[in-house]
Parts: C-alpha cells; structure tokens; sequence
C-alpha cells in the first residue's frame, strides 16, 4: 500500500484522558501493533458534543430500539445534543476515507452491540447500541466496525483486519486510471479472498465482472465494492478456509510429488480439525508456489492478505 490505513476510533483507546473519570483505555494492541499499519481519526462523542471531563457517568434508558441517554444522578437527558453532535460528525468522517472504526465496547455512546439500557425496573439488559456508534452504522452501513473487545478473540480480529486492508487496497485501485482492466485484475487477485467470506458473493462478484464493458464504469464500481464489502462481512470459518486450502492445492495436481501431496493433505485435515493454525498449511502452499513457480497463486492476496507482522494466522 501507498498510505496507511485510516481507521477512526474511540480516543479513549488510544490513551486520550477523555473519559467520564478523566481516565482512558489504552490498548496496546492498537497503538503499538496495528498502529504500525493505521493513521487513526480519534473521536470521544461525550468531549466533541461538548461535555467536560471529568463529568457525571451516564447510561442508556428506556426502549433499547430508541434509548435515552441520562446522566446516573442528576438525571439529565443528553439524548437530543448528542444525536445531533452525532449527524454532524458523521457527515465529516465522510471526508477522512476511513476504511473502518474501532468503537469502545459497553459505552452508551460508543458501544457496537450488548450495551447495557436500564428499564423501569432499573435492572439492565445487554440489549442497547450506543447512539453514536449507532448513527455511524446507519450512515456507513457496509464499512468493516469492531470493538477493542471483540479484536482479543483472534477469529474476529482476523476478519477485521483482513476487511480493512482488502478494503484498501480496493480504493488504491479506484485511484488509478485503468478502469475496467484494473477492476478485473483486482478481482483475479482476490478470488480466493472473496471465497473464504462468501462462495456466494464471489459467484455474483464474477457474473459483474463478466459483464464490466456493457456497464459504466462508476456503475461498475459502485456495485462491486457493495458486493466486496458485505462479502466482507461474512465471517471466514475454519470451514471456509477448508475449503480453499483444498481448492488452492487443486492447482498443483500435477506438480506434487505422492509424499508432498500427502503431507498437505494431512496439514489440511489437521488444520480442519484445529489442532494446527491457519498459517501452517499455508506456509507449505506458498512454499510449493514458489517450488512449482504457479503464476496465478503468486498473485493471490489470500495467501497473503496482510503483514506477516501482525501474526493473525498463526491463532486461526
């Protein structure tokens, strides 16, 4: 990539003292590993809508659908001036070229899922979506999300990630001026990507690409990266990856020796199993692409999808 990913975030994980005790919650995770790879947008809704630090804890209220949001003591309502903040800031994320968020789980304004909304009874349920985070999703409905949470759990993490540098790449190829040719080479490239999300977004992906020169071209565009990106969405399994590690050995049915065949084969299956990471079997394939010299898997981001560094195979 030319440029760092742009990610936006909530500030308080970045360790801005933003938060309601004038504390925060930096990750190291973000800042010191990925931060590597990433220009991040901080955002706190709580200090940008106008409210000082520190200041009184406040909490969801009410319908989970369309909650209120209340100070704990004194009972006041920031509902309306933080929905407001909220439809302004979203509108200038439009201009950052933000390829995801990183929201701070359980925050009344920041939480993605499971926030706690306090109902007559005043016990909560996990059932609320915080109100800026909530304003986000619905103004950038297929943009990759997570919460620093959910990113310890290396399944989730690994979609994220590989979400926010396909995405990337995806606008680096909008950025250059060879059209319908360059869109067919992205695709080529990512097809085995785009399988281990979705077989069925890669069979529609492919009937779009077959018929990129009867489509303008901003049409073309357009429709394909809503196709990438909920594709995206779809989470890889062990399953899926399965699925395409047999398929990527497929490619060497003539090249492989009967012992390298087998030794795959039983890679694969201990993978299947979990008793062995991702990144085994496919160190063995990328080894035999080098081997057998196969050009088509040479370019295949799937082997490959971002900085060995971050280790995100070696926990799938």
């Amino acid at each position: 990539m030319t440029e760092k990913i742009r990610l936006g975030i909530s500030a308080c994980l970045l360790g801005q003292k933003v938060r309601y005790d004038g504390g925060h919650k930096l990750d190291r995770f973000i800042t010191d590993t990925l931060g590597k790879y990433v220009d991040f947008v901080p955002v706190c809704p709580e200090v940008e809508c106008g409210l000082g630090i520190p200041r009184e804890a406040m909490r969801l209220v009410g319908n989970p659908a369309q909650p209120r949001l209340v100070t704990v003591r004194s009972g006041i309502d920031y509902t309306d001036r933080m929905l407001d903040w909220a439809q302004k800031r979203v509108r200038e994320l439009e201009k950052e070229g933000l390829c995801g968020f990183i929201f701070k789980s359980d925050s009344p304004s920041s939480g993605m899922e499971r926030v706690k909304v306090y109902g007559l009874s005043g016990s909560p349920a996990k059932t609320g979506v915080g109100l800026f985070a909530r304003t986000f999703m619905e103004h950038f409905p297929l943009l990759p999300v997570e919460e620093e949470g959910r990113l310890h759990d290396p399944v989730l993490r690994e979609n994220f990630i590989d979400a926010i540098f396909t995405l990337k790449r995806y606008r680096e190829m909008l950025a250059t001026e060879e059209g319908r040719k360059a869109l067919v080479d992205f695709h080529t490239r990512h097809k085995l990507l785009i399988r281990a999300h979705s077989l069925d977004h890669l069979r529609e992906m492919g009937k779009l690409v077959a018929q990129a020169a009867a489509l303008p071209v901003a049409e073309l565009y357009d429709r394909y990266q809503k196709l990438l990106l909920e594709a995206l969405k779809r989470k890889t399994t062990c399953k899926k990856n399965t699925d395409v590690l047999y398929h990527l050995m497929g490619y060497f049915k003539t090249d492989l020796s009967a012992d390298e065949k087998q030794e795959l084969r039983e890679l694969i299956d201990l993978y299947h199993r979990g008793l062995i990471p991702l990144i085994v079997p496919v160190t063995l394939i990328s080894h035999y692409v080098r081997k057998y010299d196969q050009p088509y898997l040479k370019g295949q981001w799937y082997l490959h999808p971002h900085p060995m560094e971050l280790q995100l195979r070696n926990h799938v």
